[in-house]
């Protein structure tokens, strides 16, 4: 279950109180605790950022975060996995990565735990959408699904082992099936 705390702050307010674990993000007003990442969550996503760092990071295209609080249009949400293309990474001036992120990502991905509410995921995602991410992925390990979102087209569900997952444009030299990115519960 996820635990939204009844107590009304302002987006400033909430960016002013001392960190949560797990993380808690400002929606609508409505300030939601995540819920504690699990080993099929973990698994999943401590082997999906270094699969597209590697593809991506190197060539200076996009990086991947893991539970980067990114702040844009009144919210700050912590996706499970925010990419950001390499000319939209928040930067200090001396070209360090900074450390608060205004923006949405240009590709987020969530991977769903038990308690989680699917809707909310949802609604979450089809939010970065209005707000410039081309991508949004949602992977349910116990479905061993992935449904993929992108603006203006239709949610498309990848179930079979031997589908390839579309990426965003700019990542369109990754390459992973629903089987690889499943078989990482197994290794």
């Amino acid at each position: 279950m996820v635990n939204t705390l009844a107590k009304s702050l302002t987006l400033e307010e909430f960016l002013q109180q001392p960190e949560t674990k797990p993380a808690s993000e400002y929606i609508d007003g409505v300030i939601i605790q995540k819920p504690m990442p699990q080993g099929e969550h973990s698994a999943i996503q401590g082997d999906l950022i270094p699969f597209i760092n590697a593809a991506l990071r190197s060539k200076k295209i996009a990086r991947a975060f893991p539970e980067l609080r990114c702040i844009f249009d009144g919210r700050a949400i912590v996706p499970d996995v925010s990419v950001y293309t390499w000319e939209r990474i928040s930067r200090k001036e001396n070209g360090e990565v900074a450390n608060v992120f205004s923006g949405s990502p240009d590709w987020i991905i969530e991977i769903l735990s038990p308690e989680q509410s699917q809707t909310q995921v949802i609604k979450k995602i089809l939010h970065t959408l209005k707000h410039d991410t081309q991508m949004g992925w949602l992977i349910d390990p116990q479905e061993k699904s992935v449904l993929v979102y992108a603006p203006n087209k239709k949610t498309e569900i990848f179930d079979e082992p031997d589908f390839i997952l579309p990426v965003p444009e700019f990542a369109g030299e990754l390459e992973l099936t629903v089987g690889h990115l499943f078989a990482w519960l197994l290794e």
